[in-house]
């Protein structure tokens, strides 16, 4: 397999087509922008596009996000029935921690968060561990959130969703700080620090490209990597909470001038602000073991690697010359791994990834609001 490239469009995802539909819905969506004022709240039409959607509502600016997981469950379900270790929770984590994480690129910490547990048949939950430990996993989440789990939904949709599985999604709100204004990139400048936060692995992004590779090896999900441990285990391992890094860079009042979640895209998203500047990063993080060995078996090219898959950075933190290493020593503090990765220059809107070569324009790069 390793010899045949294979695109994340034969798993099934095209973002082409995605952000088309993404565009159209903004289009849509901008028009009932106004409407918000009858009720004493006025959006801030700057933030479509950025993770979450900012508004203010008396004196405190407000952000509310719509997440889903994806098919990361549906690996979950797959190592279980394979290998009987149970990873509900992890996924369950990995949805929370995709809601959190995109409300918190805004400076808004997260106050509510609400479930979307979706099954193609109630038999799902006649699995009474695999159900504790879904629940388990999003109360942890939550926790670490430092947010209310408010309630949710969770509906039966026999034929549209198959029997044996779930989907994972949810909705969160959250707050600024008490006279800080949304983070929306308007500060960014050539000569900013890029500081990229570590990754623990998949995340939330690429699940379907996985699924197609194990489909793919004689012994599936129970493929052993290099450093020993099974494709399905390393796959599951929880996406990092980013919110408590978001917290104590505000708490510390340290001049960031954007944030940006590397989910879907890659390091493309490192271009995800509206503004024509160039993002060169001179260092990248290491690799998870789990990537590197989708890469191979995908026969990805680097240019498609790192517009793919997160590639061990699930986070980036923009900042003002010389403010690097604060943002490192605050990560650093609360238990997340950082480095000092490259600037913001004049010049064209574009990424460059000096140590693999690669050069992302923003022609490769179509950011849309979320509906």
């Amino acid at each position: 397999m390793s010899s045949e490239s294979v695109s994340y469009r034969a798993a099934g995802v095209d973002y082409d087509v995605l952000d088309a539909a993404k565009r159209l819905a903004m289009t849509a969506a901008l028009s009932t922008s106004k409407l918000m004022g009858a009720r004493g709240a006025a959006a801030i039409d700057e933030s479509r596009g950025e993770p979450a959607f900012a508004f203010r509502l008396g004196d405190r600016t407000m952000a509310f996000v719509v997440e889903g997981l994806g098919t990361k469950s549906m690996i979950a379900r797959a190592v279980l029935e394979q290998t009987g270790a149970n990873r509900f929770a992890d996924v369950a984590y990995d949805a929370v921690a995709a809601i959190a994480n995109d409300l918190s690129c805004l400076g808004a910490l997260p106050l509510v968060l609400n479930a979307y547990f979706a099954t193609g048949s109630s038999d799902w939950y006649a699995h009474p561990q695999r159900a504790q430990a879904l629940v388990e996993g999003w109360q942890r989440a939550c926790r670490d959130a430092g947010c209310t789990w408010g309630g949710g939904e969770s509906p039966s949709l026999s034929g549209l969703v198959a029997e044996d599985e779930i989907e994972l999604a949810g909705a969160a709100v959250g707050a600024t700080p008490p006279g800080r204004e949304a983070i929306l990139g308007h500060g960014l400048a050539p000569g900013d620090e890029i500081v990229l936060v570590s990754a623990s692995g998949l995340h939330a992004n690429g699940a379907s490209l996985a699924r197609l590779i194990a489909g793919r090896l004689p012994e599936g999900y129970a493929t052993a990597l290099p450093d020993g441990r099974t494709f399905g285990e390393a796959l599951l391992d929880p996406s990092v909470m980013y919110v408590s890094l978001v917290a104590a860079l505000l708490e510390r009042e340290l001049p960031v001038s954007y944030l940006s979640h590397i989910t879907g895209h890659g390091l493309l998203k490192l271009m995800r602000a509206q503004r024509e500047l160039t993002y060169r990063i001179e260092r990248l993080p290491d690799v998870p073991p789990v990537l590197s060995f989708m890469v191979a078996q995908a026969g990805l090219d680097q240019a498609a690697a790192y517009s793919t898959l997160n590639m061990g950075a699930g986070y980036a933190v923009y900042c003002q010359r010389g403010s690097g290493e604060e943002v490192v020593r605050a990560a650093r503090d609360v238990g997340l791994s950082a480095l000092v990765a490259g600037c913001v220059e004049e010049g064209p809107r574009r990424v460059m990834l000096d140590p693999v070569g690669v050069v992302f324009d923003s022609d490769k790069l179509e950011l849309t609001a979320k509906g």
